[in-house]
C-alpha cells in the first residue's frame, strides 16, 4: 500500500511544495508586518512627518490607531 499511495501521490508532490512555499511567505510577512521594531518605527516616522507639518493632526491620529492596533495584535498573536 505504501508503494501505490507514493506512486499516486507523486504528482501532488509539487503542488504541496508549492503550498509549503507560500505558507512560508506568508509566515516571515506576518513576522514583519507585527514585529514591534517595525512599527515603534513607523510610529516615529508618523510623529517625525506631524511635527514636520507633512501629515495632519487626524492623519496622524489614523496612522497611530492603526500602528497600535497591530502592535497589539501581534501581541495577542505571541500569546502569553
Amino acid at each position: 500500500m505504501g508503494l501505490l499511495t507514493g506512486l499516486l501521490g507523486l504528482p501532488l508532490a509539487q503542488l504541496r511544495g508549492t503550498v509549503a512555499i507560500g505558507e512560508q511567505v506568508l509566515r516571515q510577512a506576518e513576522e514583519t508586518y507585527y514585529d514591534p521594531a517595525i512599527i515603534r518605527r513607523q510610529l516615529e516616522t508618523v510623529a517625525h512627518l506631524h511635527e514636520e507639518g507633512a501629515l495632519s493632526d487626524a492623519e496622524a491620529a489614523w496612522w497611530e490607531e492603526e500602528l497600535l492596533q497591530r502592535l497589539i495584535e501581534g501581541a495577542e498573536r505571541e500569546g502569553p
